[in-house]
């Protein structure tokens, strides 16, 4: 790892106090000019000795904000502290983690993996119109059944058709003759320009797909196409677990990838991240936003600095062997809890690089599932699908619990 350190708890502290004292100080500066301010302290506690172990408190009561991208061009000035931070976040991951050239990355800290998922087909929709004329009703996203509803947010904003590929039931791949139908019968209905959602890690199953079935595909009948990686769940896992993983920027047809660090990376809610090729971000530039310093390329606009500022609290405190060693821990107790499965007969799917377990419906029954907390796949209907997810505090002594009611269930 490249840049991916780990920092001491004091070095921590230092290097977000010292990029709060690059942020605009609300209370002590006579600046005029803008429509924000520190946390109202006659509502928050905003001070008290606590604060001086506490950086990301201090964090969100300075409330820097870090609108636009700052990997790219000029930022407001009076934010630059906490925008240095998400730099060196962003840095972290394109490069680190999912292989990207040096300077040849965009990026930002996103509200989640919805917005950043949007974000992708934004720019690919604005791209196909500034390159190519395209006009709406010749574009059209792919994405698997199991991609996440961000995909229809996004083709219901962008007033874009989207397409369902069938999966395989049991293994959750894409079923290749299917996509090439589809696309066969798509090109014959119009469509010429592409933008596919392929997943790291689906919501439900934690399946990972294979961007190249589709860049295999969309080649051989010489359509245009752009390959975003929704990484939202699996971004902060699968790239440490699988090392031949090729879901990154080495290869050549992936042009952008989401990521959730309020998932795996326990960052507080409304943090994501979005990655992409140098090039392509500009083509979502809002020219009216006269009055930012800087370009506005975002969905939002004005963004939590202090969520900037988390991830980059966690990514440092841990470094990449810390972040390994407790991905692999969670992937221990995924393994333990599927052999106690395979003991009992019952089936489910697992990709051996997740910490996803879904469990067939027909062996849980839904008394046991809603006492445990397990996920149906539809809240509407009959179910087919449990899921069980190994975090932080699911140990195996809760997994047991489980396991052992299941075991009465089964001998009865």
């Amino acid at each position: 790892m490249k840049y991916w350190k780990k920092y001491s708890k004091e070095k921590l502290i230092k290097r977000i106090d010292k990029a709060l004292e690059s942020t605009i100080d609300f209370q002590n500066s006579k600046y005029l000019g803008y429509p924000v301010s520190r946390l109202d302290e006659n509502v928050f506690n905003t001070s008290g000795t606590f604060l001086n172990n506490s950086p990301l408190l201090k964090s969100f009561i300075a409330n820097p904000n870090n609108i636009g991208c700052h990997t790219l061009g000029k930022s407001e000035e009076a934010f630059k502290g906490s925008q240095e931070l998400e730099k060196e976040v962003i840095r972290v991951l394109a490069v680190d983690i999912f292989k990207a050239k040096e300077n040849e990355y965009d990026g930002y800290i996103a509200t989640g993996g919805t917005e950043a998922n949007i974000q992708a087909l934004w720019i690919y929709r604005n791209l196909y119109k500034k390159e190519f004329d395209a006009t709406l009703d010749e574009m059209v996203i792919l994405s698997s059944e199991d991609t996440h509803y961000s995909v229809h947010k996004g083709s219901n904003l962008l007033s874009i058709d989207t397409v369902s590929i069938p999966v395989d039931f049991n293994l959750r791949e894409i079923i290749a003759p299917e996509l090439d139908n589809i696309v066969k019968k798509l090109i014959s209905e119009g469509k010429k320009y592409f933008m596919v959602i392929s997943n790291m890690a689906t919501t439900m199953f934690g399946s990972v797909d294979n961007p190249d079935i589709y860049a295999e595909i969309l080649s051989k009948y010489k359509v245009k196409f752009k390959i975003h990686i929704d990484g939202a769940f699996g971004g902060f896992i699968y790239p440490i677990s699988n090392r031949n993983s090729t879901l990154n920027f080495e290869n050549p047809n992936i042009s952008s990838i989401t990521i959730d660090a309020h998932k795996m990376l326990q960052a507080p809610y409304g943090t994501g991240v979005f990655l992409c090729r140098k090039g392509l971000i500009e083509n979502v530039l809002t020219k009216e936003a006269q009055y930012v310093d800087g370009m506005d390329l975002t969905i939002v606009g004005s963004r939590s600095g202090a969520n900037a500022i988390a991830v980059w609290m966690i990514l440092f405190s841990y470094g990449y062997y810390g972040w390994f060693e407790k991905i692999n821990t969670l992937l221990l107790r995924t393994d333990w809890f599927a052999k106690q499965l395979d003991a009992l007969n019952i089936e489910y799917f697992r990709d051996p690089f997740m910490n996803i377990v879904t469990i067939k419906s027909e062996y849980v029954p839904e008394k046991l599932a809603h006492k445990y907390g397990l996920v149906p796949d539809t809240h509407s209907g009959k179910n087919s699908w449990y899921k069980v997810i190994m975090m932080d505090h699911v140990e195996i002594d809760d997994l047991l619990k489980f396991v052992e009611e299941l075991t009465n269930i089964s001998i009865s």
